[in-house]
């Protein structure tokens, strides 16, 4: 039967002969853990060896190493195991069979590194249990690197990850000055960031105290407003920072551990509870391993290899000493009782015999049955990338390391526990890691909970997952702490980066007119839609009102009922005329003429009415014509009457050529030609550039102006500059006719009129160029109706006022006294 040798390398922090040296005290400490982890290999061995379906026929064995944490020590250990002797010499093997297969270990990544430098060159392959650097993922320079825990590159990304879940935006980074924490804390970095979240600082801690300035990095700490602390580094070299950060009684700071102390017993004391409490962070997964309690509790000192640590063991775990033969002096002034090696390990519980959640040593065993089943592939000679030679590996052995180093990139193993270990193509294992929570126990001391996980193979697909309450702090409050550089910009603002400042950083500014945020902590506004507004908060959109002059509107009924009213007056003058038409009053001002002016009163108060109402596109179209017609119509009217005022009198004198021009037709050619002259503009204008509906949203901000526009501003000021140049000549020929001597003469009145009616529209122009929305309507329906009311009152007021009140004025008698007067 053969016997194949599996060498286990051991280190400085994991191993059974460990001496950690304390910032507090000069010792050496026994640690129970690390005692377990040797014997998580030896039961992993005999486990093997029993198994007939795993290497039947052989038999592993080991070597156990201990480089006491000195890095020369790990060299001279590492060319040991190839050379297999006492002088190590490179490039030379004298060893005897059976052949050495593998070797498991370092724990700490620099000494990994070194390790696999060397082993790399030989492809022997090479396992880690606790090795976590990224740098060791790089396959061209460590191609025969392989480990049992995931990369930091995953816990970087998975600590990332808790920061976004916790929304942490503002984190404080502390590393241990060692490949370990360097490169971890700039993965980290790079994946935080690339989270959203920012760093506040970044500090690195040294295992000698006299490089660093604890004080002054405790005070950057407590004075900094990132109240995360994402800490990188060995429990050991933790303390002084932590001593320091109580001396200048620091809290409020939560801290996000590595697993290289998140389950620490060193830090879960009470002394650095009021620090420690509540801090969450990465652990390597932890499981089972069914009778691996009975098989260390089965141990005694008498037939366990490793007397000297066994007895460690025994004293440290039942308070006893055993009798130093070589110095009997100390042992009897030594005030334990002496140890009988006849104590029971089953009626003590301590960190040696605590299985509940196995981490290291479960890692430990992983690499021994990875190791077999890739030699157990090998002796199978199973399809692989390299062929193998069946007889080279049942020559008792003979194989070379790169043979079984192909073995290991596709060995696939299935634990007890169901999960599958295989390694990727940078030698890494599926990451699984435990979240755990420092929770208060009544002792006042931490206890490391498990409250989630962070698992990339995850068959529902969630990889980070949290299903436990979380206590925060020494209060054992439940509401996640808050670390942000500013505090969250609600809704309806937006962040505005202050400058040199990192981007989690900012002030918080509203968005402007007409933008909303919905979200809180929003990079940017956006603006609504044309047809929307945001509510007074900004942070949504609403329909904007439609605003139009209405007839529901109280401006609009008012104006359309004036202007309905309004239109009944000319009417009822008409009418007045129409019974008094044979009267002098009537006969000397042109009968016809004044019922077509005071009809074209009535249209000019009645067009009032286009501008009312929702802007339909036929209103648009036509309002503004028929306004300009109508009034057209209506100045012409004038025009007429003082032009013939004007002839009349000077055709009576003698030998006048004017004479001709006093007959019945001319009136009506001059309001015809005029009036035609406005269509001829109308017409051009609503043919080119019609008029037409449109939403206006910049006249009235957060108000939809439906109005009608007019297109062509060229047109519309001709069509009512030619009706204002009408009724500038009508005023300058009335005002110069004013003081002709004739019975009834108009012209006064049309002075009047027209300059009532110009000083209307003069000041209509400013008037709607400075409102607004409906009220431009509102102010041209204004003008409309004054300039109407002011011909109508101008013109024929006195009139009425003689035909109805001072009839004796209105007699034929009267009109021959006058004219006998005038003469």
């Amino acid at each position: 039967m053969e016997e194949i040798e599996v060498r286990w390398l051991g280190d400085g922090t994991n191993t059974v002969s460990q001496r950690i040296f304390l910032a507090e005290q000069s010792l050496l400490w026994f640690r129970l853990e690390f005692y377990q982890q040797f014997q998580a290999i030896r039961f992993a061995v005999e486990e093997i060896n029993k198994s007939p379906d795993l290497l039947p026929n052989i038999t592993l064995g080991f070597y156990i190493y201990d480089s006491c944490a000195v890095l020369q020590r790990e060299l001279v250990g590492t060319l040991w195991m190839l050379t297999g002797l006492d002088r190590e010499i490179p490039n030379y093997c004298c060893q005897e069979k059976p052949a050495l297969t593998a070797v498991i270990g370092h724990s700490m990544s620099t000494y990994s590194i070194l390790m696999a430098q060397i082993l790399g060159l030989y492809k022997f392959p090479q396992i880690s249990y606790f090795s976590t650097s990224s740098l060791l993922s790089e396959k061209t320079q460590f191609p025969s690197f392989f480990r049992t825990v995931p990369s930091d590159d995953f816990q970087s990304r998975g600590l990332a990850q808790m920061v976004l879940h916790f929304k942490w935006k503002w984190v404080g980074l502390i590393a241990y000055n060692h490949d370990y924490g360097t490169e971890a804390i700039e993965v980290i970095k790079r994946k935080v960031m690339k989270e959203g979240a920012c760093v506040a600082y970044t500090v690195y801690i040294s295992s000698n105290l006299l490089y660093q300035n604890l004080h002054t990095i405790v005070k950057m700490i407590k004075e900094s407003s990132a109240n995360v602390i994402i800490a990188f580094s060995i429990d050991i070299y933790l303390t002084p920072l932590l001593n320091e950060m109580l001396k200048q009684n620091v809290t409020g700071k939560t801290f996000v551990a590595s697993e290289a102390w998140s389950i620490s017993d060193i830090l879960a004391v009470e002394k650095y509870s009021s620090l420690l409490a509540g801090t969450i962070g990465f652990a390597f997964y932890s499981s089972t391993i069914p009778g691996f309690q009975e098989f260390l509790n089965s141990i005694n000192v008498y037939n366990t290899p490793g007397i000297y640590w066994t007895q460690k063991l025994w004293e440290e775990a039942f308070g006893c000493t055993f009798i130093n033969q070589n110095n009997l002096t100390d042992t009897l002034n030594n005030f334990k009782k002496q140890c009988t090696g006849e104590e029971n390990l089953n009626s003590v519980q301590n960190n040696y015999n605590d299985v509940s959640r196995l981490r290291a040593s479960y890692n430990i065993y992983t690499a021994v049955y990875v190791i077999a089943k890739a030699l157990h592939d090998l002796s199978h000679c199973q399809a692989t990338d390299g062929p193998l030679v069946q007889d080279h590996f049942s020559d008792r052995g003979h194989f070379e390391p790169w043979q079984l180093l192909e073995y290991f990139k596709n060995v696939r193993v299935k634990l007890k526990n169901s999960r599958e270990v295989f390694f990727d193509k940078d030698g890494n294992p599926p990451a699984v890691y435990d979240i755990v929570n420092w929770q208060l126990g009544l002792d006042r001391t931490s206890k490391q909970v498990k409250v989630g996980s962070y698992d990339t193979l995850n068959s529902s697909g969630v990889i980070f997952s949290i299903n436990k309450k979380l206590m925060w702090g020494p209060t054992a409050n439940q509401e996640i702490p808050i670390s942000v550089c500013s505090q969250t910009c609600p809704v309806g603002f937006k962040k505005a980066i202050i400058e040199g400042e990192p981007v989690c950083c900012y002030n918080c500014v509203p968005c402007a007119q007409g933008e909303i945020s919905s979200q809180s902590d929003s990079n940017e506004c956006w603006k609504c839609p044309w047809d929307m507004w945001p509510n007074s908060k900004r942070e949504r959109c609403f329909p904007k009102p439609n605003e139009f002059l209405s007839y529901e509107d109280y401006l609009g009924t008012t104006l359309a009922a004036i202007s309905t009213l309004s239109s009944l007056v000319p009417i009822s003058v008409f009418k007045l005329f129409i019974n008094y038409k044979c009267t002098p009053i009537v006969r000397a001002n042109n009968y016809s003429m004044s019922c077509i002016l005071l009809v074209s009163l009535s249209l000019c108060f009645l067009c009032a009415l286009a501008f009312i109402g929702y802007p339909q596109p036929e209103m648009c179209l036509l309002r503004q014509a028929a306004f300009g017609l109508i009034f057209t119509l209506c100045v012409s009217c004038i025009l007429a009457k003082t032009i013939i005022v004007v002839f009349a009198f000077m055709a009576t004198k003698p030998g006048s050529s004017l004479k001709k021009w006093t007959t019945p037709q001319v009136p009506y050619m001059i309001i015809t030609i005029c009036t035609f002259t406005q269509l001829i503009l109308c017409v051009i204008w609503l043919s080119f550039s019609p008029p037409f509906p449109q939403y206006n949203i910049e006249a009235k901000p957060g108000i939809i102006v439906v109005e009608c526009n007019e297109n062509s501003p060229f047109a519309f000021w001709c069509m009512l500059g030619y009706l204002g140049f009408l009724a500038s000549v009508s005023f300058t020929v009335a005002f110069l006719a004013r003081r002709l001597p004739d019975n009834f003469n108009e012209a006064k009145l049309i002075t009047f009129s027209m300059l009532a009616f110009l000083s209307v529209w003069v000041y209509f122009i400013p008037a709607s160029l400075s409102s607004q929305g409906k009220y431009t309507v509102a102010m041209e329906i204004f003008a409309i109706l004054t300039s109407s009311w002011a011909l109508l009152l101008c013109i024929f007021f006195p009139k009425c006022f003689i035909i109805l009140f001072r009839p004796a004025k209105n007699s034929r008698e009267n009109f021959m006294r006058k004219q006998a007067g005038t003469t």
